[in-house]
């Protein structure tokens, strides 16, 4: 553990859906006083992001503020970069665009695309394997006749499917400031700009993290795209709902303390 202490890093960490950066408060204080730098970011119309929802239309417009934080890096820094659930998908894009700026890219119970797993062949089987969204909401600003444009977690469905373990305080602030999210997934460029290679996502070291109790995408769902894009090493974070952050900070922490201190 004491070796662990004295490697010092910058941590960038990646909310998933409906969230913010405020998600990551527990963590960010965790790791800060440990030493490390941390950097937790709002995607666009997510959080305190000001991009109105309209405007972000593609998972690439959702993930740029990501893009321009890793563009604006010193050549020389490499950062340990952190997706939560559809942030996954997010770092992945970061991920094969600057390899080279990436230590290690670590998906928290997330969605982890791959140059042989593409997002809709991830969409397919985690829709098979959903029971049920509750009041979770869809609105269609095209028309009824139209795909849905964007999803808002309910609730009832947050209660029950992402904070069943997390202290009840956090689920209040989390209904109080989740906002909507594109349904990007329906785009028609979907394919070409989430094209992942070998030669770039391929290079950068890869840790997931299984939640035990993860009832939004559930524990055989991240064993499934594990086996079907393996990495290069896997841990799991036992009675850790899918919001580990607020369930299961300390552990998470040490669990990405260790990852650093093995690079």
């Amino acid at each position: 553990m004491e070796e662990i202490k004295k490697q010092k890093q910058h941590v960038v960490l990646v909310h998933g859906a409906c969230h913010g950066a405020w998600c990551w408060y527990k963590v960010t204080t965790l790791l800060r006083s440990q030493g490390h730098r941390v950097t937790a970011l709002d995607m666009a119309a997510a959080g305190a992001n000001t991009k109105p929802l309209a405007e972000v239309t593609t998972f690439s417009d959702y993930s740029q503020p990501l893009m321009e934080f890793m563009e604006a890096l010193p050549e020389e820094e490499r950062v340990v970069l952190v997706g939560h659930s559809m942030g996954g998908i997010s770092i992945s894009l970061a991920m094969e665009k600057y390899p080279k700026k990436i230590d290690v890219a670590v998906f928290v119970t997330a969605f982890m695309p791959g140059p042989n797993l593409i997002v809709q062949t991830i969409r397919q089987e985690y829709e098979r394997q959903v029971e049920t969204f509750l009041d979770c909401q869809v609105s269609f600003s095209n028309g009824e006749d139209k795909p849905p444009t964007s999803f808002l977690l309910g609730p009832k469905f947050m209660s029950s499917h992402l904070y069943q373990l997390s202290p009840p305080e956090d689920l209040t602030l989390a209904t109080s400031l989740v906002r909507p999210i594109g349904r990007y997934q329906d785009a028609p460029d979907l394919l070409k700009e989430t094209r992942l290679s070998e030669e770039n996502y391929g290079s950068v070291r890869r840790v997931y993290v299984i939640c035990e109790q993860d009832y939004v995408l559930r524990k055989g769902f991240q064993e499934w795209m594990i086996e079907n894009n393996p990495t290069h090493e896997v841990k799991m974070i036992h009675d850790a709902d899918h919001m580990v952050m607020f369930s299961k900070p300390q552990e998470l922490c040490l669990c990405l303390q260790q990852i650093i201190g093995n690079q």
